[in-house]
């Protein structure tokens, strides 16, 4: 279960944010916008930093939504390459103003404004660490002034509008309306792949009524059909990270036909769904609402969304599904890693009347620092640092479409990822210590610790699976306009790192959306990696088809 913290862990928290542009034409007529990588600098100062104090408040929760034809080839198509982090952040860059500033951007169909922090956020650190939009450097600038603000849950982005000319790929829309944010909030910024969002859905879920950039962009006839499309590559090893097409659909990204179905309900990309199979049986629990017991049952709705990297849906329904395949809560299963490895050290330690205190730094779990077990270096820690580190950047990306970040406060000392395996190993001293005072067996002791560790909640909702039964894990399928669509283990499993190494994840997590726009299942970009998608405005529709 070992492994080093080395390039995984650190490239989750940070690597260079700014990427050169290539341009290049193709014989479709298409102009193809190139997003190069660039190493993680080890050498970094800033990421030295996160990896060490900054990581300790990284602690997110995952509760996402705050609810309250033919297709052109010509040069009316505008393609925008998108960059794969981990597959769990797509995103492309974009130019605001005269001469363009450029942007790192998730292109989000989740929301619809655009924002970019401003060069008059003076008072929230993540705006020091990424572009910043200078209003006086554009010859094009507009000043509009209304405040906005933008609700994640607990937290918020805020600042005021301005109007000024947007770039993307060749595209220039004229005087759209975006949002300076001056506030963003915490450490979920300061560490993400990104500078801003481009939201792309509906104008009815607009912050301030702001009139879309894709609205603008059919408005000002900058491309011939009212579409635009998503390939994401969810191979890591590409260079090429996905496309993001305006106007048009690129037919080598997907083979056959596309499944369309209507939108439901304007605002997100919703659509009616059917059942949720498993392993081709039907879960039974197929959505007609129930405001009891949090699930349907008879047809349910979802929604297509670029800015979540997992799947949602009702918990009842995800529960099943992981159940299925074997999932456990990621602070489970590390608590049970430490009984297994070291419970039976901790218990001789106890039982040599080593103070209890200094149990878990004898095992190099925690540091001890004179008084109390502080997070050390263990390999046991290493490994669940790399699953914290992958699940803060699915908040980022969930975080996106309107989800908040959360720091757990214990007396007013934020917890986080570097104390994880330190607490589970002093909770277990705890519990050992109350037994041995019963004067209970050793295996009754490691039964009864196993015990407690089942009722640890998992903290932000994912679950951890076996990376080596992922063969033998069923097929996931859902029921769209009458289609199956199946998801094999490998495409609903997030993986990181090889052999022994490897740490994986379910991509299916519980959140329970009230009428009347739940329930509602929620597919990311797992799901439109696996099917190549359209979002058909002019029609009102969102379309599947397999991806290659």
């Amino acid at each position: 279960m070992g492994t080093r913290f080395n390039s995984v862990a650190s490239t989750f928290f940070l690597s260079s944010l700014f990427f050169s542009l290539a341009f290049s034409a193709s014989d479709d007529g298409l102009l193809r916008i190139g997003l190069k990588k660039l190493k993680f600098d080890q050498n970094n100062r800033l990421a030295a930093r996160l990896e060490s104090k900054e990581a300790e408040i990284l602690r997110a929760s995952i509760r996402k939504y705050n609810f309250r034809g033919k297709y052109s080839e010509s040069g009316d198509t505008d393609i925008v390459a998108l960059k794969n982090y981990m597959d769990a952040q797509y995103f492309g860059e974009i130019g605001i103003g005269t001469p363009p500033q450029k942007f790192t951007v998730i292109f989000d169909t989740g929301s619809s404004n655009l924002w970019v922090p401003s060069s008059k956020c003076y008072f929230s650190i993540p705006c020091f660490f990424h572009s910043k939009y200078k209003s006086s450097q554009s010859s094009t600038y507009r000043k509009n002034g209304k405040s906005a603000a933008i609700q994640y849950g607990t937290g918020a982005i805020s600042g005021f509008f301005s109007e000024d000319n947007i770039k993307v790929g060749h595209l220039v829309v004229k005087n759209q309306e975006f949002i300076e944010a001056t506030r963003e909030p915490g450490v979920t910024f300061l560490v993400a792949k990104f500078d801003g969002i481009l939201g792309l859905g509906f104008k009815e879920i607009s912050v301030g009524n702001a009139t879309p950039v894709w609205y603008n962009m059919v408005k000002q006839g900058l491309v011939k059909e009212p579409v635009f499309s998503f390939w994401l590559n969810r191979n890591l090893k590409d260079e090429e990270g996905g496309e993001l097409i305006f106007g048009g659909v690129d037919p080598n990204h997907y083979i056959g036909r596309h499944t369309y179905v209507p939108v439901s309900q304007k605002g997100y990309w919703q659509f009616d769904m059917g059942d949720v199979l498993i392993d081709g049986e039907e879960s039974g629990t197929n959505c007609v609402c129930d405001s009891i017991g949090g699930y349907c049952n008879g047809g349910c709705s979802a929604i297509a969304d670029s800015g979540t990297s997992l799947f949602a849906g009702p918990t009842t329904l995800v529960a099943m599904i992981n159940h299925a395949i074997g999932a456990a809560g990621v602070v489970s299963q590390e608590c049970k890693a430490v009984v297994e490895q070291y419970g039976q050290a901790l218990m001789a330690l106890l039982m040599a009347e080593t103070q209890p205190k200094k149990v878990c730094s004898q095992v190099g779990l925690c540091t001890f620092d004179g008084t109390h077990g502080v997070s050390g270096s263990g390999e046991v820690l290493l490994s669940v640092l790399s699953y914290l580190c992958l699940i803060l950047v699915l908040e980022i990306s969930l975080f996106s479409a309107g989800i908040a970040s959360v720091v757990d406060e214990r007396d007013g000392k934020s917890s986080g990822s570097n104390d994880a395996m330190c607490s589970v190993c002093e909770m277990a001293v705890v519990w050992m210590q109350n037994q041995l005072r019963q004067n209970q067996t050793q295996d009754r002791i490691l039964n009864y610790v196993n015990e407690l560790c089942e009722r640890l909640p998992s903290p932000m909702g994912q679950s951890a699976v076996d990376c080596a039964s992922i063969s033998s894990m069923p097929t996931v399928s859902f029921t769209i306009g009458g289609k199956v669509f199946d998801l094999s283990p490998d495409e609903y499993i997030l993986k990181v790192g090889e052999g022994a190494a490897a740490q994986c994840i379910s991509g299916f997590t519980g959140i329970d959306i009230p009428p009347p726009r739940g329930p509602l299942w929620i597919l990311g970009d797992m799901f439109m990696g696996r099917y190549h998608t359209v979002f058909d405005f002019g029609e009102e529709r969102v379309g599947f088809a397999e991806a290659v």
